[in-house]
């Protein structure tokens, strides 16, 4: 929000406008119009390279892409996606932008391969879930100056290019991530393929406060869906062939992700391991408290529901917010646009702020001006 303060001037962010004349305060720098990053390179065409590739080539982009095998590259041709048969030629080629969609397993050997290719003209990013790793990768190859982290909240249980589809991507959200060294130019580089080249929108975090995120929402999940599966596979309560007849939506949607290839998922959860560690543990507890009350009320000890009445009724926060995203979704709630200023001095952490309010950035209108959407989570 802003606020007008009595020196007649209005601030947003720590930047101050003048409300007589309209104009920015002299000590922010000037704003040119943004560049776009018209050639993009992507390292490998699976789920999510594909996908990348494909909206990227809607939204009349030139992606030139490479991958490991050649199998996909009749298919993505037909769609426009140029594809060249090593990953030095990907890089020779000088495009804007530079996307890793390899596995998070192959980063320091695709990395130590781009080093000496890499042209200084071309910014680094990659799509993995875990940053604080891939950073580190992206700095023993010698290559932190270019690399700005990008994650977009999107996927299915699937895989290859095969798999692949535009549509992932509709109306998804990127996390880009950065630290201390991060070039602002090369960020601006990166959320203008997400905002324009994709039509997605963002949120700017440093890693550590990305990859405790994602193990929340998707790495801790990730492992509580294949507990799940395991429990049915190694049949200890019940039936399993009864148990899987009937299984319907809830089971559905609790193990979908337990679907997908074992080797991506572990890999994904072991470079998270610490803050996954963390999160099941709180999770077991959580759970193991859950199940004394219960047995308490079997067991005649209690006939106090009010504890159990709070576990299911404390996550309402949370269905509120669901709800929200149900109407926006819907057409039905058209969620607040503001603009919000950064400067070159604290630019990361007024993107922090932002993201930590509830705010997507949809749009940078110059490299120092942005248009955000407000959502916040209130609990």
């Amino acid at each position: 929000m802003s606020d007008r303060s009595k020196d007649g001037m209005t601030h947003d962010h720590g930047v101050a406008f003048d409300i007589s004349t309209g104009m920015h305060n002299p000590s922010v720098p000037a704003s040119p119009l943004l560049v776009s990053a018209h050639k993009i390179a992507i390292a490998g065409l699976g789920l999510i390279g594909g996908s990348i590739a494909r909206r990227l080539v809607a939204h009349n982009r030139f992606v030139v892409a490479w991958n490991h095998h050649a199998r996909p590259y009749e298919a993505a041709e037909r769609v426009g996606i140029h594809c060249v048969d090593t990953l030095e030629q990907l890089v020779e080629g000088k495009p804007d932008v530079l996307i890793l969609a390899v596995p998070l397993e192959s980063m320091d050997d695709v990395l130590t391969r781009i080093a000496p290719h890499l042209h200084r003209g071309t910014t680094l990013t990659d799509v993995g879930s875990v940053k604080g790793p891939v950073r580190a990768a992206v700095v023993r190859a010698g290559l932190g100056e270019y690399y700005v982290g990008a994650h977009p909240m999107a996927g299915n249980e699937l895989s290859g290019f095969e798999a692949s589809d535009a549509a992932l991507l509709d109306r998804a959200l990127w996390a880009l991530t950065f630290d201390d060294t991060t070039d602002f130019s090369r960020f601006l580089t990166v959320a203008d393929v997400v905002t324009k080249g994709l039509e997605n929108s963002l949120i700017a975090v440093d890693d550590d406060t990305h990859d405790r995120a994602a193990a929340l929402i998707s790495h801790m999940p990730h492992v509580v869906s294949t507990a799940m599966a395991n429990e049915l596979v190694e049949a200890k309560f019940a039936d399993p062939a009864v148990a899987v007849a009937l299984s319907a939506g809830s089971w559905r949607d609790m193990t979908r992700v337990s679907l997908t290839d074992p080797d991506r998922t572990r890999a994904m959860v072991e470079l998270d391991a610490r803050n996954v560690a963390d999160l099941l543990e709180s999770m077991s507890a959580r759970l193991a408290r859950q199940a004394a009350v219960l047995r308490g009320q079997l067991q005649g000890e209690t006939n106090d529901f009010a504890q159990s009445r709070q576990f299911f009724a404390a996550s309402q926060p949370f269905r509120d917010y669901k709800a929200r995203e149900t109407q926006i979704a819907e057409g039905t709630l058209t969620p607040q646009r503001i603009n919000r200023m950064l400067t070159d001095a604290d630019w990361r952490a007024e993107l922090l702020t932002s993201a930590r309010a509830g705010e997507r950035v949809v749009e940078f209108r110059t490299t120092h001006e942005m248009t955000v959407e407000r959502r916040p989570f209130e609990n």
